[in-house]
């Protein structure tokens, strides 16, 4: 019996055995002397005989209810059930004994339902009370409480229930609830582990008002609910704000780390959070189907959407893994995240530049992918400006080179990542971008033999050369912050979710008979850069423009006040893929587009700009470039629209 080999293995189980078994001894004895009063001095060696009798029959009784192996530190409801059923039985298995042995001749009738009350609330009172000085629930233990961090809980929940009684339990926790509100109106005035709810969440100022006046106020604001996002999220930052508060956020509780843990500090509320789009629904399915034993090749597999595509391919089952990347570093990095994450997994670590057809050749020799996901490029659009006929070489000769590949090894299917800088370009950069679309949709068109999928979305935040990680170095810093122009505003996505989409429009695109179409990610609503500016100073916890000053710099070579996703001659087509546009194909013959982009490398070996944007204009007509600073014989105007350029669907 495991209760009892638990005995010799476990001291504390013995003691806590031996002392319910005198307890019970004691309930037996007590019950005598509320029923008789001070005769039961009169009867002692009954009492005693009667006692030890029912001593023992507690002490079998316990062994199978295993009562002395519940941990005292956490005595719940459950145990209180387990006491409660520990006394029944020893009170059922006393009165059939005892009328057996003497008939219960020397016994009053009621001292057995006496007993029965008396050793359930001596088994509970010394367990009770261990768990409230450990909880320090006694006035006098609050002095060390005083001491802690005071915390507002935005949330009556599970979560906020289980951070309560963590921050009681744990002696070295730097936070100290001082209060909860909620969105409940049902649940004010409750209390939940002797925290009192004290009102609901939109009433929050008038509640830390309250508390400030009983000298209570919170610093921080911790809200223990894990689904609100959004604008929920940006109210709450504000109203920290104005009370001169820090907001923050439990982490899930499926985190390895629990609330419990000596080190635990609450999570600070990220970017990500003040997005608040709701979660697409994807076919999780098929992109498992996609990958699940396919040989995939991933250029630029260790940059921001790269490596991300990387994490979320390996976790699909592919039968190997090559990770090309041109920068030493970033593959190192990911091809170490990926031996140590997924240690059986066939992952190939290549450096090679995508601008080099005989080395993707030899590559793609070895590799043998089905797949192909195109995520290589210079997206900097002020570092393109000035080094332009390294951004067409990289965007769109590199993507030609990868989709040539593609089409004689028999790739199945490639997956190009552009920009929507690629729309109406204003830079070298997007009209770059632009040229990969074009290249792709007209092997597309053509139906080659490999499926080439183009996916377009704004930026990834938060991703290298992005502009938050820029604002958050400035605020480490003591700012200021700069804004190139105070309406210019962005697209963005988180890179977990632009990747999410890729892969469910790799995995149902092709499906869908869409020759040339561009899937369109669904961005909402564009984002003012100098709003994210002042969110990025609160989420630190200072004010804008009295803590950190924003300053206003100019655009930059390049830079458009407003992105676009569609071009006006590819007007959006809704999808079944929950999150994913499709934009009309416009799009040239495979062959001018091939001879186009063959004049394009004769001016990128010759170093000839002028003549390189000249050829890009002829396919990209749209692009309306100002010359980079040191370029000014290079100035390119708007071009005539192109007669190669139409649309095909």
């Amino acid at each position: 019996m495991k209760s009892i080999s638990s005995l010799f293995t476990q001291p504390r189980n013995l003691l806590v055995l031996l002392h319910d078994t005198v307890v019970a001894f004691a309930a037996v004895a007590a019950a005598f002397f509320l029923r008789l009063g001070m005769a039961a001095f009169d009867q002692v060696e009954t009492v005693l005989e009667q006692a030890a009798i029912y001593a023992v029959l507690a002490f079998i009784v316990y062994l199978f209810t295993g009562l002395h192996r519940h941990v005292w530190a956490y005595v719940s409801f459950a145990d209180g059930v387990n006491i409660v059923r520990s006394a029944t039985a020893v009170a059922l298995s006393f009165l059939p004994f005892m009328f057996l042995v003497t008939r219960l001749d020397a016994v009053p009738r009621s001292v057995p339902v006496i007993s029965w009350f008396v050793l359930a609330a001596f088994l509970a009172a010394p367990r009770l009370a261990y768990r409230l000085i450990k909880d320090k629930r006694f006035g006098f233990l609050d002095m060390a409480q005083a001491a802690k961090e005071p915390v507002l809980l935005i949330g009556a929940g599970d979560d906020a229930a289980h951070f309560i009684r963590a921050t009681q339990q744990d002696t070295s926790s730097p936070y100290r609830v001082v209060g909860l509100v909620t969105a409940a109106p049902a649940r004010v005035g409750q209390i939940i582990h002797g925290i009192e709810v004290l009102g609901l969440e939109r009433d929050m100022e008038t509640v830390i008002t309250r508390l400030a006046s009983m000298g209570r106020k919170p610093k921080r604001l911790v809200l223990a609910r894990q689904k609100t996002k959004g604008d929920a999220v940006r109210d709450l930052l504000q109203v920290s704000q104005v009370a001169g508060c820090v907001l923050s956020r439990l982490p899930p509780p499926a985190d390895v780390r629990t609330y419990e843990e000596p080190d635990f500090v609450t999570q600070p509320i990220a970017l990500e959070d003040l997005l608040g789009r709701p979660a697409k629904s994807l076919d999780r399915d098929a992109m498992h189907r996609l990958i699940d034993g396919k040989r995939v090749l991933i250029t630029g597999a260790g940059g921001s959407i790269g490596s991300e595509l990387v994490r979320q391919i390996a976790n699909a089952n592919p039968a190997s893994l090559c990770l090309l990347d041109q920068g030493e570093f970033n593959l190192y990095t990911i091809e170490l995240e990926v031996r140590e994450r997924w240690p059986d997994l066939k992952a190939t670590p290549v450096i090679a530049d995508v601008r080099d057809r005989a080395r993707i050749t030899s590559v793609f020799d070895a590799a043998k992918p089905d797949i192909v996901f195109h995520a290589a490029a210079l997206k900097h659009v002020p570092m393109v400006e000035f080094n332009p006929l390294e951004g067409l070489a990289t965007n769109a000769l590199g993507t030609r080179v990868v989709a040539d590949a593609c089409l004689a090894h028999h790739v199945s299917e490639m997956v190009l990542i552009s920009s929507d800088k690629a729309v109406n370009p204003a830079n070298v950069m997007g009209a770059g971008k632009r040229l990969a679309e074009i290249y792709c949709q007209a092997a597309d068109v053509a139906r080659a033999g490999t499926r080439f999928i183009t996916v377009r979305f704004g930026n990834v935040l938060g991703s290298a050369g992005s502009v938050v990680p820029l604002f958050q170095k400035q605020v480490a810093a003591g700012g200021p912050l700069t804004v190139t122009h105070p309406d210019i505003e962005r697209f963005f996505m988180t890179v977990g979710e632009a990747v999410e989409l890729v892969l469910q429009a790799a995995a149902l695109g092709p499906g869908r008979n869409d020759e040339g179409a561009i899937y369109v990610l669904d961005m909402g609503a564009p984002v003012k850069i100098m709003d994210l500016a002042r969110q990025v100073i609160r989420l630190a916890g200072k004010v804008p423009d009295e803590d950190i000053k924003i300053n206003v710099t100019g655009l930059r070579p390049g830079e458009k006040l407003y992105e676009e996703l569609f071009h006006g001659q590819e007007p959006p087509v809704g999808t079944d893929m929950d999150g994913i546009l499709i934009a009309r194909p416009r799009t040239v013959g495979l062959d001018l587009v091939a001879g186009q982009l063959d004049d394009l490398a004769v001016a990128w070996r010759r170093q000839n700009v002028f003549t390189a944007l000249k050829v890009v204009s002829d396919l990209v007509p749209e692009l309306t470039r100002l010359a980079s600073p040191g370029d000014q014989e290079n100035r390119l105007e708007s071009a005539p629209p192109s007669p190669h350029l139409k649309i095909v669907k």
